[in-house]
């Protein structure tokens, strides 16, 4: 027997529902560290994203993925989608289909800071490998690079951080333009859509207690 949804958990889902950002995403390439990946997944669900893309083009694509598939150490996990490739080409198409820039962390020339960004628009934003960064591959796909400002002698951050400041920038901007303001509506197919997903979600993780 499925343990039933309390009204309040159900209004905790619809609340989540209706702040989720969903022209704002992550991709992720060759991220070899699975609590890396754990960790960026938590912090997409903070800000409200729900889905984020995963590429691998190196030897470590089976064991990552392992790790998010089974293992449910990062919580956020089942909230946040995983969509995983193992060619930059499909990745980034797919990407391009619903969202109009990717930028990435990549310092450059022409590499700007991270709060000239405008992150109100449809965002994929794209952290590299720990140690390589962004493949030079990867990097004919974007559309400009940024760089997180920092005033230490050491000028690098964990890619899980990196991405948790970047992320928190462009949850910011977004409140200052009321985009996390929208209520849940029940006409709206995505946020349906969503909702049974949560639900399922609850069901497959929330022991039945009944017994």
């Amino acid at each position: 027997m499925q343990r039933p949804v309390t009204k309040e958990r159900e209004q905790k889902f619809r609340s989540t529902i209706a702040k989720r950002q969903s022209d704002l995403t992550v991709v992720l390439e060759n991220v070899n560290d699975p609590h890396n990946i754990g960790a960026v997944m938590r912090s997409c669900d903070a800000v409200g994203i729900s889905e984020i893309y995963i590429v691998y083009t190196d030897e470590n694509r089976n064991r990552s993925r392992k790790y998010i598939g089974n293992n449910s150490a990062s919580g956020a996990k089942k909230w946040v989608k995983a969509h995983f490739y193992n060619d930059l080409e499909s990745c980034f198409a797919d990407v391009r289909k619903k969202y109009d820039k990717i930028y990435g962390t990549h310092l450059d020339t022409d590499s700007v800071s991270l709060y000239a960004l405008n992150m109100n628009e449809a965002v994929a934003l794209v952290f590299g490998n720990e140690q390589r960064g962004i493949s030079e591959n990867a990097l004919k796909y974007l559309d400009g690079n940024f760089i997180i400002p920092q005033h230490g002698m050491v000028q690098s951050l964990n890619i899980s951080v990196a991405c948790a400041v970047t992320l928190f920038e462009a949850s910011r901007q977004r409140t200052l333009a009321n985009k996390y303001d929208q209520p849940f509506d029940d006409q709206n197919l995505k946020h349906q859509e969503m909702y049974e997903t949560f639900l399922d979600q609850h069901y497959l993780y929330v022991p039945d207690k009944s017994e």
